[in-house]
């Protein structure tokens, strides 16, 4: 060969690894497919540069050469053999890392290690000449003892190799093993390492892992059951509270749709009953803080009913307990809330009912007695909802507060019991407490900003990649009606 750099190829060999090695450690990890690259070229022109030499890593280097370049050669000869291994190991690595997943490397360095016992002992049989079979058989046997020696830490060993095939969990999974609960930390050689929930480390041997119960509570991805329970006294019938618990779950926005949340009754005894609560979210970080709201949305709902509020110590109006709940009007004394009573008007709305249209503007204060209110924006695309509403809770303030438009359609979701206040009849107490308007304008301005972030966020279709794709866009493009005209624009 010509090539300048191979006027002496076994130094030439020997700098190329040397430089394989330096780029390999101090270039950023996130070029991988880079580095593996260059890898590839510098293992191609070593090869080449052995073959300059007049080597061969299938055959023994010749007696004819002097013994000083005859050690070198037969080091660089074994080093084409490791060099070779070590680079397919990497690539294996790098094509199949998004199969088998970054973060177990228990299959990585199976594989690794398999793929390193041939390279030597193909470099034993090939360079140094060595009776591989009679090292295969002395081999064979050392391995039957040490096998029987660690036979205890085989039984993990090869357990984790199952778990890690298998996958019925996978590091961040949430689990329980036997009676052990907790969060996959790592998965090695020999055991599977748990963050339980008060903080300390599980370490359970793959063995044990293999042969025991596992439940997967992240599994499947897409939902989480929540549940709670609920012990009532026995005398409250049991039809009305659980009407009242099933109103709470619609309230609730963050519980999906399918599989449909429910409350049943669990049992019953002299004095209780108990229910329980099922629904399912998106997200397992968020059971926590859906339980919590679940919570808040049941005791406001069972205290919003008529035959629970028997049990409590009875206001001396409807209307008044009904104020009790409104957190803005708790600010008027007693005087005023007993006078404001008797401009207060009930109406009830039927599931669908539209209590205040978007873009109208409010001629009244609306308090929520019972029931569950969906607020939704229209957008191009159709109505967005935006929020759900529940006892307590304030409808119509952008029209006592400046006047304007309500920026969103109310709407009952279930069967609504609602209280009006007339504006004519509210604007004493607000010229009287100018807190109170104040507090109304914050709630105007909550409102419109958590409008805003609604509509401005867009949920991203997932569509089916590839063929599939292209073949959904071509049978779209050719329906009647979306068929393009010579002037129009490909966008």
């Amino acid at each position: 060969m010509d090539f300048m750099w191979f006027a002496y190829p076994l130094v030439s060999a020997l700098v190329l690894i040397i430089i394989d090695l330096t780029l390999w450690q101090w270039v950023d990890p996130r070029y991988v497919r880079w580095k593996m690259a260059v890898r590839l070229g510098l293992f191609l022109l070593f090869s080449m540069a052995l073959l300059d030499a007049g080597l061969s890593p299938l055959f023994p280097v010749p007696d004819v050469v002097l013994p000083p370049r005859h050690t070198l050669a037969t080091v660089l000869a074994i080093a084409w053999w490791l060099y070779g291994a070590r680079t397919l190991t990497v690539l294996a690595v790098v094509i199949l890392e998004p199969r088998i997943g970054g973060k177990g490397h228990l299959l990585q360095d199976l594989m690794g290690a398999i793929i390193f016992l041939v390279a030597v002992v193909a470099a034993a049989a090939y360079i140094l000449d060595l009776p591989v079979k009679g090292l295969l058989a002395t081999s064979g046997a050392v391995a039957i003892i040490l096998g029987l020696a660690v036979q205890s830490t085989l039984g993990d060993v090869f357990s984790g190799i199952v778990l890690n095939a298998t996958k019925p969990f996978r590091v961040d999974d949430w689990i329980r093993v036997d009676d052990i609960e907790g969060k996959v930390i790592e998965i090695d050689w020999r055991s599977t390492h748990l963050l339980t929930s008060e903080g300390s480390m599980a370490v359970i041997p793959n063995a044990m892992a293999a042969k025991t119960r596992i439940v997967n509570f992240s599994r499947p991805d897409h939902f989480h059951s929540v549940t709670l329970t609920v012990e009532l006294p026995v005398r409250l019938r049991p039809s009305l509270v659980l009407d009242s618990l099933e109103k709470a779950l619609q309230g609730c926005r963050e519980l999906l749709a399918k599989p449909k949340a429910g409350a049943v009754v669990k049992a019953s005894g002299l004095r209780s009953v108990e229910y329980e609560i099922t629904g399912y979210v998106k997200s397992r970080d968020r059971r926590s803080a859906v339980s919590n709201q679940l919570y808040d949305l049941i005791y406001r709902q069972l205290a919003a009913s008529e035959t629970l509020r028997q049990d409590q110590i009875k206001p001396a109006t409807r209307q008044s307990a009904v104020l009790n709940t409104v957190g803005v009007l708790r600010m008027l004394s007693d005087e005023d809330r007993a006078e404001l009573e008797r401009h207060m008007h009930l109406r009830s709305y039927p599931v669908g009912a539209v209590i205040l249209a978007q873009g109208v503007v409010p001629d009244a204060l609306l308090i929520i007695e019972s029931g569950v209110v969906t607020a939704a924006v229209e957008r191009p695309d159709g109505w967005l909802e935006v929020g759900r509403m529940g006892p307590g809770e304030l409808i119509g303030e952008t029209g006592i507060v400046d006047q304007s438009a309500s920026l969103a359609r109310f709407s009952a979701l279930t069967d609504c019991m609602v209280y009006r206040i007339e504006s004519k009849d509210l604007e004493p107490w607000l010229d009287e407490h100018g807190e109170l308007r104040g507090a109304l304008a914050g709630l105007v301005r909550f409102r419109a900003q958590a409008r805003a972030t609604m509509i401005q966020h867009k949920p991203v279709d997932v569509g089916p990649n590839g063929f599939l794709q292209w073949l959904r866009k071509s049978v779209t493009r050719f329906q009647p009606g979306n068929e393009r005209g010579p002037t129009d624009k490909l966008s």
